[in-house]
């Protein structure tokens, strides 16, 4: 999310409402907030586990939210030390993020291109920009801050723009992060019914030009899903991956949080990715996914073991 104006430090620690130590260059300017995975310049960021220090400082984000007085400053940044980094971070986010209640199906800001129809009980909500000659049909929801280009086909009951599944287990339940990215789908792009396109937790959701999706379909938060994609029915796209583009993902399979799947690969029905794929033109298989063809010899082989274990035993038998 990027502030309209960029805030002082010292503007900033009043917002987050705690005590906190600075250490580092007090000049510094925020100009918005990110997580890790989109963090630019001027951000205000967080961590809280060890396990992603160096990661977090080594970022491009100018202001840190940490918990650990240990931690050295990287020259130019600053690190404000404090008990709760997620906390301070949400103080934040929800002093520019609030609810809206909204008592019209379209909202007065919405802009919508010429030659684009919006079938019966479609919601569009604040800030929404939709291109020319689109469909979207009934009940379609298109939540704040979505972006949609020309010749985009929506079918009935998806949802694009929901906030992200983002949580921090506490002792006393689940925390959760405040949405405040958003979402854009490119030109000549197809939604199919009842899909579900979250919005980015703190940058933005991306389908590219020219992708098309089946029914059933889930995409997480901040995930870049490329040109000219196709995803099958039931498949789910984590948050945070980078889907590249010319991809074919067909039905019930899914690729997992955090990865990167090249150019032109296909992942067949009922698989799974949970791990990055870098050599472009690749057809995957299996849970986890691996090269089709091996995947399959492995599956007949298996086939093969009832088989061998029953001439393994009559062996025994013989040499006892």
């Amino acid at each position: 999310m990027i502030f309209r104006q960029s805030l002082t430090l010292d503007e900033l620690i009043q917002l987050i409402g705690h005590p906190v130590t600075v250490k580092g260059n007090a000049s510094v300017r925020v100009t918005g907030v990110n997580e890790l995975h989109s963090v630019r310049t001027g951000d205000l960021t967080f961590v809280d586990s060890e396990k992603y220090y160096n990661r977090i400082l080594q970022s491009e984000a100018s202001v840190i939210l940490i918990n650990s007085e240990d931690a050295e400053c990287p020259e130019g940044k600053v690190l404000l030390v404090t008990e709760d980094p997620l906390r301070d971070y949400l103080n934040v986010v929800e002093h520019f993020v609030h609810f809206t209640p909204q008592d019209t199906a379209i909202h007065p800001s919405a802009v919508i291109g010429e030659g684009t129809v919006i079938q019966p009980l479609v919601f569009i909500g604040e800030n929404v920009r939709i291109g020319k000659n689109c469909i979207i049909h009934s009940n379609v929801s298109i939540y704040a801050n979505t972006v949609i280009g020309d010749n985009v086909v929506i079918h009935s009951n998806t949802t694009v723009g929901a906030d992200a599944c983002y949580y921090q287990k506490r002792p006393e339940g689940w925390l959760k992060l405040t949405s405040c990215g958003d979402t854009y789908i490119g030109n000549d792009v197809e939604i199919g019914c009842n899909c579900c396109i979250d919005r980015g937790v703190s940058g933005t959701t991306y389908i590219d030009d020219g992708t098309i999706f089946d029914n059933l379909v889930q995409v997480g938060h901040d995930t870049h899903i490329g040109k000219r994609v196709l995803l099958g029915a039931q498949c789910g796209i984590a948050g945070c991956t980078y889907i590249d583009d010319d991809c074919k993902i067909w039905a019930k399979a899914a690729v997992n949080k955090d990865l990167y799947v090249a150019k032109g690969t296909v992942l067949l029905a009922l698989s799974a990715i949970d791990k990055d794929v870098k050599e472009e033109g690749r057809t995957l298989f299996g849970m986890p996914a691996g090269d089709a063809p091996a995947r399959w010899r492995e599956m007949a082989m298996m086939r093969k073991l009832p088989d061998l274990f029953k001439e393994l035993e009559e062996i025994k038998k013989r040499l006892t």
